[in-house]
């Protein structure tokens, strides 16, 4: 059925219309619920553009079970959700998402009844978004992570719950006007309790900032974040991924993964944040682009708990007072550094589990139980601030079989390779 004109879209709807056609841009006067299998997309209009659906002070588009929402922009306030998903049931279906740009978060949660749900997500544009203010947020190692532009999290606590995702081409954001809050955000229930499991995610670029004041230790955020409760087959990032604010990590994982590779630069620019963090099991993470960091106390590699089997970069790079190139706190295989590791910074207050505590800017350091089989650096380990030390290996840490094919460089006063 055809649409152009909100009132008809209404009665449409009401009228228990399973496949809804919107021909002409729309604006709408509330929030639009669709019922179970019904279909709803855009037809290009006469110059190529798909249309708009409007919404002026509410969410936009709720979804039941079994329910497509393709070809289609979709402007609701970037407070709100452009898509949502609103019942309880066992088999919630496919939610099918193609060929979206919306402002305001597209968000997938599933609750207490809820057993199993699948999202499949092609094409997807986030140009704005504010998520910082939704209440669901996991919490663990002392901090709470704020949603994300897109969130899909499966907060049953049964274990026999399964929320099942396979996005691909996602953007996040604008370079220099990134999304509030997170800006990918996949979360299970916990450690245990309902799970997410993501076949695949391939991201363009993301940009985000959680817009957390300085000094607030407690929160987080993450331009891609795999939270626990969740297990990723294959992350690919293919754009940049950049955030901008304090404690905003740019990739995190808190659940597992099989294998990330990420095509494009790395990039924080706030205060403690983190190039890529890991509290959780990854199996394979390959970075084919430089990793820089560029606030204070924003770390360049972190290994804070769990473990990775075989991690590689092309370099990293931090430019901040305290901003650690690579810091090791648990066991881990086999680490890479095709070029440089460098750091610019002298000392600075850096997040670590909720504490901000001062660190140099040592371009390596192994800290007491971290350990590694293998790390093979084929450029150089080098500071160039003052007070730093460039290589440290605390009593208890454990470099493996350790190759640096360059040099040990310190360039700046009072400091030393090792």
């Amino acid at each position: 059925m055809k649409i152009n004109t909100f009132n008809d879209l209404v009665e449409a709807i009401q009228n228990g219309k399973q496949n809804i056609i919107i021909t002409r841009n729309i604006l709408c006067n509330y929030s639009l619920l669709l019922p179970d299998n019904v279909d709803i997309s855009g037809q290009e209009q006469e110059n190529g553009q798909v249309p708009l659906l409007s919404f002026q002070n509410s969410d936009g588009i709720g979804i039941s079970s079994n329910n497509t929402i393709k070809n289609l922009n979709i402007d609701v306030p970037s407070n709100h959700k452009a898509i949502f998903n609103t019942t309880v049931r066992k088999d919630l279906g496919v939610f099918n998402l193609e060929n979206l740009q919306t402002t305001g978060q597209v968000s997938i949660i599933t609750r207490v009844g809820v057993k199993t749900t699948k999202v499949k997500i092609q094409n997807l544009n986030i140009i704005a978004s504010d998520s910082r203010f939704y209440l669901e947020q996991p919490q663990k190692y002392g901090v709470n992570v704020l949603q994300g532009a897109l969130t899909i999290y499966n907060i049953n606590p049964d274990e026999e719950s399964i929320l099942e995702v396979q996005a691909e081409n996602v953007s996040i954001g604008q370079k220099n006007a990134p999304v509030s809050g997170s800006g990918i955000f996949i979360c299970g229930f916990g450690d245990t309790g309902g799970k997410t499991h993501v076949k695949k995610l391939q991201t363009n670029s993301v940009y985000s900032n959680g817009k957390i004041p300085l000094g607030v230790a407690d929160y987080i955020t993450g331009g891609v974040f795999i939270c626990y409760g969740a297990h990723a087959d294959e992350v690919i990032t293919d754009g940049e991924i950049v955030t901008y604010g304090v404690n905003d990590m740019v990739l995190d994982v808190w659940g597992s993964v099989e294998n990330w590779t990420s095509n494009a630069p790395i990039i924080s620019y706030g205060p403690s944040g983190v190039g890529f963090v890991n509290f959780g099991t990854v199996k394979n993470f390959i970075a084919n682009a430089p990793l820089q960091t560029y606030g204070l106390g924003a770390r360049g590699y972190n290994q804070y708990d769990g473990t990775v089997e075989n991690i590689t970069f092309k370099s990293i790079e931090t430019f901040g007072d305290g901003s650690v190139g690579i810091q090791i706190s648990k066991a881990i295989g086999n680490l890479t550094v095709n070029e440089n590791v460098s750091t610019w910074g002298s000392i600075g207050s850096s997040l670590v589990k909720g504490v901000y505590v001062d660190l140099p800017a040592y371009a390596f350091s192994i800290k007491n139980g971290g350990s590694a089989k293998n790390i093979t650096i084929k450029g150089n380990l080098q500071t160039f601030g003052d007070e730093v030390t460039t290589y440290i290996v605390e009593e208890g840490g454990n470099p493996g079989e350790l190759q640096i094919e360059g040099k040990l460089i310190a360039k700046g006063k009072n400091s030393k390779t090792k």
